[in-house]
């Protein structure tokens, strides 16, 4: 079989990793080699130090291109989680992976805001940190 990639994007707390770990559940017990690629873990194991700049953002977002890229051809289903906030890096992973399904996930401000998993719309309202995606921040293309 032909591995693709699932990419699951859209902000902090609408569930992407909820639904990436539901799926992997789902085509594992249909007998399909699957693994997750979930934007947070990659950055924290890989480079904690990063910012969150518009180039910080993009050059993570290829890293992860490419490791799906690879697990792909390679006859995996990859199952990316991650914000991606850039219609342009979204356009260069279909352009560059192929096989590929993008999928937006969503909740409304208010659900995320209670179930706020890492602290970062609190950290938003206090005015701590800005350019939060989902709240002050950019998403382009819903």
């Amino acid at each position: 079989m032909e591995g693709f990639t699932i990419w699951l994007t859209g902000p902090s707390g609408a569930g992407k990793t909820v639904l990436a770990h539901a799926l992997k559940k789902k085509l594992k017990e249909m007998g399909y080699k699957v693994e997750i690629l979930d934007g947070d873990v990659i950055r924290k194991t890989l480079y904690p130090n990063l910012g969150f700049s518009k180039e910080a953002r993009e050059m993570h977002n290829r890293i992860v291109i490419y490791m799906a890229k690879l697990l792909s051809r390679n006859g995996v289903i990859a199952i990316v989680s991650l914000i991606s906030p850039y219609r342009a890096v979204r356009e260069y992973a279909r352009k560059e992976i192929g096989r590929f399904i993008e999928v937006y996930v969503y909740a409304p401000l208010e659900v995320r805001i209670q179930r706020d998993p890492k602290g970062l719309y609190k950290k938003a309202m206090r005015g701590e940190i800005k350019g939060l995606t989902g709240y002050d921040g950019v998403y382009d293309g819903q």
